[in-house]
């Protein structure tokens, strides 16, 4: 949908320029680290490491049942961000489809995606959850199913 709306057209601005469209083609990982990486290294990383990655991260949201619900939905925005970024990358040839940047005034993030906030929600949810500790509820999946 980003590419058929936004490409080759200028950015669409939004609440008070809080919210901009604007289409790019990112080479590197998140705010484009990595981009100028040989494309060979590009590739094995942000392909072959990332599908590592969340076979990984699959297999350990399977078979660890007892996982407290919020560390489990961090765990899985990031799975869901990793995996949407995957898919752009197989389908764009090893690239990207980056489209949203948020700020205000001249402090702005990068252009970035739907994945790469889902990703750094659940970062941001882990750091948190992590500095919290046992001060946060414990309610695992399992229990809230019983």
């Amino acid at each position: 949908m980003a590419t058929k709306s936004l490409m080759g057209v200028p950015p669409h601005s939004f609440l008070a320029d809080t919210v901009r469209l604007d289409y790019a083609l990112n080479s590197g990982g998140f705010l484009s680290v990595g981009d100028d990486l040989p494309i060979l290294y590009r590739k094995w990383i942000f392909i072959g490491f990332n599908s590592c990655l969340m076979l990984g991260l699959t297999a350990f949201l399977l078979i660890k049942r007892e996982l407290p619900i919020a560390v489990f939905v961090a765990l899985s925005s990031i799975l869901a961000g990793g995996v949407g970024n995957l898919i752009d990358r197989v389908t764009n040839n090893g690239l990207v489809i980056d489209f949203i940047n948020l700020g205000f005034g001249p402090m702005r993030t990068g252009v970035i995606n739907v994945a790469d906030i889902a990703v750094m929600f659940g970062a941001v949810t882990l750091g948190y959850l992590s500095f919290k500790g046992k001060d946060v509820e414990v309610q695992t999946l399992k229990s809230s199913v019983e």
